[in-house]
C-alpha cells in the first residue's frame, strides 16, 4: 500500500481508495528517451539492394514479379545512365521476345476497358494462359503521374498469380509510351506471358501509337452515348480488327444488338486495316460475362488467318522499323533542343515569333541553322 501511495499524485483526496481514477505510472527502463532516436531509426531501415544487368535478366527470365517492375521502371526511366542498362537489358531479352499475342484496346471513357480487361483476363487465366495488362495512363498536368489507377480497378485479376498489371503514366509524350511500352512488352513476353493486353487512354492519337504496337486491335463501345455511329470517328474504326459494344445486358441487351446491326452495316463499305480480314461488331457483358469467350474466339481465328497468309510475321516486321524509326527521331529531337547554341538562341527566338517580329518558319530556320552550324 505504501508503494502505491508514492505513486499517487500529493495531491490525491485522503482516504481514496484504489479506485481513485488517477495514478502515476513508474518509469520504463530502457535506453530510449522517448525522443528522436536516429541510431535507432538507422538500424531499421533497409536500403534496396542495387541490381545488376544480370540480376535484371536472370529475375525476368524467372518471372520475378519483383524484378520485372523494377525492370520496367528502369525502362521506363529518361536518366542517361539508366537508358545504357536499360538497353543492355532489351537487347538481351529480345531473344526471348515475341511469343505471345499482342492485343490493343481502345474506346470512349465510359466504355468499361478495365472491367473488360479484368473478365477477358480472368477467362484467359482459367484457360491456362498468363495475361499482362500494359494500362496507359493519361497524366496530370501537375503531378505527372497516372490519374486512371486501372490496377485499382482490376481487383480480382490483380491477385492472380498468372496475371501482371503494369499501369503506366504517358507523361504526355506518345511518342514515349510506344517506345516504353514495346520495351515493356518484351520484358513481359521474356518472363513467360502469352497475352498482352495494351489499354490506351481512348483520346485521339494514342489509338494509332497502340495500333502500331499490336497484332489485333478492339474498339470497344456502349449504346445509349447519343449518336455513337456519328461521335465515333471514322478513323478509328477503320484502325479496329473487331468492334466490340460492352455491357449488353438487362435493359440494354435489345438495344445493344441493334447497335451492333448498325456498326456492322457500316463496317460493309470500309477497307479492313488487316488484308484479307472482315471487321465486325459484337456484343458482350462484363458483369455477366456474356460474350467474353466469344471475342477470343474471334481472336483466335483471326491469328490462324494472319498466321495463315504471313501477314503476321510482315506486320511485326513493319512494326519493329516503325520502332527504329521512332527512336531516331526522339533521339534527334533530343540532341537538337540540348544543343548549346540551340538554348542559347532559342528563348530569344521564342520571343521573336510570339511577338510577331518573325514568322514561326524563320523561327525553325533560325535555330536549325544554329545546330547545323554546330554540328559541322
Amino acid at each position: 500500500m505504501r508503494d502505491k501511495e508514492k505513486k499517487r499524485p500529493e495531491w490525491t483526496p485522503k482516504g481514496q481508495h484504489d479506485g481513485f481514477t488517477t495514478s502515476v505510472m513508474g518509469g520504463i527502463h530502457s535506453s530510449h528517451d522517448g525522443f528522436h532516436n536516429d541510431h535507432a531509426e538507422k538500424k531499421a531501415v533497409h536500403k534496396r539492394k542495387k541490381l545488376k544487368l544480370q540480376d535484371y535478366i536472370k529475375g525476368v527470365l524467372e518471372s520475378d514479379r519483383t524484378i520485372m517492375a523494377r525492370a520496367i521502371t528502369l525502362v521506363e526511366s529518361n536518366s542517361v545512365k539508366h537508358r545504357t542498362m536499360a538497353d543492355e537489358l532489351i537487347k538481351a531479352l529480345l531473344p526471348k521476345s515475341g511469343h505471345s499475342v499482342r492485343i490493343g484496346i481502345t474506346g470512349m471513357p465510359g466504355a468499361g476497358k478495365s472491367t473488360f480487361i479484368e473478365a477477358l483476363g480472368n477467362l484467359l487465366c482459367d484457360h491456362d494462359h498468363k495475361v499482362a495488362v500494359l494500362a496507359v495512363d493519361p497524366s496530370s498536368s501537375l503531378t505527372k503521374g497516372s490519374i486512371l489507377g486501372d490496377k485499382t480497378r482490376m481487383e480480382k485479376l490483380s491477385t492472380r498469380s498468372e496475371a501482371f498489371i503494369r499501369p503506366s503514366p504517358s507523361g504526355g509524350v506518345l511518342g514515349g509510351v510506344a517506345r516504353k511500352s514495346r520495351e515493356t512488352m518484351i520484358i513481359c513476353e521474356a518472363a513467360g506471358f502469352d497475352v498482352i493486353l495494351v489499354e490506351t487512354v481512348g483520346v485521339g492519337q494514342s489509338e494509332i501509337t497502340v495500333r502500331s504496337m499490336v497484332d489485333f486491335f478492339l474498339l470497344l463501345t456502349i449504346t445509349g452515348a447519343g449518336d455513337e455511329l456519328q461521335g465515333m470517328k471514322k478513323g478509328i474504326m477503320e484502325l479496329a480488327d473487331a468492334i466490340l459494344i460492352n455491357k449488353a445486358d438487362g435493359d440494354n441487351k435489345k438495344q445493344a444488338e441493334t447497335t451492333k446491326s448498325e456498326f456492322n452495316r457500316i463496317l460493309h463499305y470500309l477497307q479492313p486495316v488487316t488484308p484479307g480480314w472482315h471487321t465486325k461488331a459484337y456484343t458482350c457483358s462484363s458483369v455477366t460475362g456474356s460474350g467474353i469467350g466469344d471475342i477470343w474466339k474471334v481472336i483466335e481465328a483471326f491469328l490462324k488467318h494472319t498466321k495463315n497468309t504471313g501477314y503476321f510475321e510482315e506486320r511485326r516486321h513493319t512494326q519493329a522499323i516503325d520502332w527504329m524509326k521512332d527512336m531516331i527521331e526522339q533521339y534527334l529531337k533530343k540532341i537538337f533542343y540540348e544543343d548549346k547554341e540551340v538554348k542559347e538562341l532559342f528563348e530569344a527566338v521564342q520571343a521573336s515569333v510570339k511577338t510577331g517580329k518573325i514568322t514561326p518558319a524563320t523561327g525553325a530556320q533560325k535555330l536549325i541553322q544554329a545546330f547545323e552550324g554546330n554540328i559541322e
